[in-house]
């Protein structure tokens, strides 16, 4: 690998870990913190969702272009009905559980296992019948 590769590399690694620490340390790891925050037993976590927002939307602001818009289909309203749902049962979006599972939490692992036998069972199901364009989502 040549040096411009190498560092991109430990870049990404170190962004990565520092990303994973600040998640695993404001409680985006732990299944009781998320309940809550879904119960709205604690509105801590989601303002740090809305403060992600904030920041996002004032990098676009600064770099002066607008988000990319997203097409819509036929399946964005079930998918996200059905992420959230396995997000509030599981404890974590499909990221969550690697950082579940790096703080010695196990259950993550099979929310992992959930996850790709999830996409394979959406593969499967929308090649025999729904044929929807899944855009640059194409898992």
């Amino acid at each position: 690998m040549k040096a411009p590769g190498r560092r991109i590399l430990a870049g990404n690694i170190a962004f990565g870990l520092l990303f994973g620490f600040a998640i695993a340390n404001i409680g985006f790891g732990d299944f009781g913190e998320l309940n809550r925050m879904f119960t709205f037993g604690d509105l801590r976590m989601l303002g740090a969702f809305g403060g992600g927002v904030a920041r996002a939307a004032a990098a676009f602001a600064v770099v002066g272009r607008p988000p990319p818009r997203a097409r819509l289909h036929a399946g964005l309203v079930p998918g996200a009905m059905l992420f959230g749902t396995g997000w509030a049962i599981s404890g974590g979006c499909p990221a969550i559980p690697i950082v579940q599972v790096a703080s010695g939490a196990v259950p993550g692992v099979a929310t992992i296992a959930g996850v790709v036998v999830g996409m394979a069972a959406c593969r499967r199901a929308n090649e025999r019948w729904f044929h929807l364009d899944r855009g640059s989502c194409g898992l």
